[in-house]
């Protein structure tokens, strides 16, 4: 779990993955020991916004860490969930621990050293760092590891290999029978056109209903379907696929993707928010994604490094103190 480094950290999150998964890339990528803590908030805490967390340490309920002085150095923290906790923490050292938090706090900034979050959230400040996309943990000596480590269990497939990352219903969008049956008729096309073998995975809220739907449109063609047991291949994926398809309703999905440099096919869900609309768009713009038409697209760019760069923001931050 931890790294070398001379900066002791901790990375604080409710444990979902999304949220987890950036904080660990930040601390990775600057190369930092860090110990993982947890948060598990109750009520009333849990449906108040933090901004009216009065007593946020009495906040903590049964399943949090220990959350006690000698305080790190540096705080790492992501989700609605830690941001009264984080800024808490952050008075208690009396300043001495320097606090990141990740995704727009729904506080002022000043509450923290540095706030980092994505540009389509529309937040600015002297200690603002706008992204274009989550963090996350994917560098080339990653994928070249894991894509090694999983190679043998897809040599039977033919190339190119299309890696598709499956969302499913959020608050934001709905994935819906229609949609995916429009998703798996897709699919099914692109793979007889191109004869490329499928790596699939799903999450929790695709549903089962939709579930079905993919596996039955991939029925007969050359696929991998993870079924969540046994050791998650995600990275190996991302390592070893030519191409992407990703369903939009996941911004730590597509930016992952974009961080290998490869092409990466959005297939869009019913729903949306002018936030998600202004992601889409700027990653459009910027020549990282192309919508999903049942085609492959062929592609090159810049693959997207932005964990890299606030790590070296973080560090020269910290110095200058």
């Amino acid at each position: 779990m931890a790294a070398t480094g001379d900066i002791d950290c901790w990375v604080l999150s409710n444990g979902g993955a999304g949220m987890l998964n950036q904080c660990i890339g930040l601390a990775e990528a600057m190369d930092v020991a860090w110990t993982d803590k947890r948060v598990a908030i109750r009520q009333p805490w849990l449906s108040l916004p933090p901004g009216l967390w009065l007593r946020p340490f009495a906040a903590l309920g049964p399943g949090s860490s220990d959350l006690r002085p000698p305080w790190p150095d540096l705080l790492i923290a992501s989700g609605r969930q830690t941001v009264a906790i984080a800024a808490a923490i952050r008075r208690a050292s009396a300043g001495r621990t320097f606090t990141v938090q990740i995704q727009k706090p729904g506080i002022p900034p000043r509450h923290f050293d540095l706030v980092v979050t994505p540009q389509h959230d529309r937040l600015a400040g002297a200690n603002v760092v706008a992204t274009k996309g989550g963090l996350n943990r994917i560098t080339p000596a990653r994928l070249e590891t894991e894509a090694a480590r999983f190679a043998d269990s897809v040599a039977h497939l033919p190339r190119p290999l299309i890696a598709v990352l499956v969302g499913g219903s959020s608050k934001a969008y709905r994935m819906t029978e229609a949609s995916g049956r429009d998703l798996a008729a897709k699919l099914r096309a692109l793979a007889e056109r191109e004869g490329a073998g499928l790596l699939v995975t799903a999450s929790r809220r695709t549903g089962e209903a939709n579930a079905a739907v993919l596996r039955e449109a991939l029925e007969g063609l050359p696929h991998l379907w993870w079924e969540g047991i046994g050791e998650n291949p995600y990275l190996g994926w991302l390592g070893l696929a030519d191409a992407f398809v990703v369903t939009g309703d996941s911004v730590n999905m597509i930016s992952e993707a974009c961080a290998t440099g490869k092409p990466v096919m959005v297939h869009g869900l019913p729903g949306g928010t002018p936030k998600f609309d202004r992601f889409h768009r700027l990653f459009r713009e910027a020549g990282l994604v192309r919508p999903f038409e049942g085609l492959l697209e062929r592609y090159a760019y810049e693959p997207l490094n932005e964990t890299a760069e606030v790590a070296r923001i973080v560090r020269a931050r910290m110095a200058a103190r």
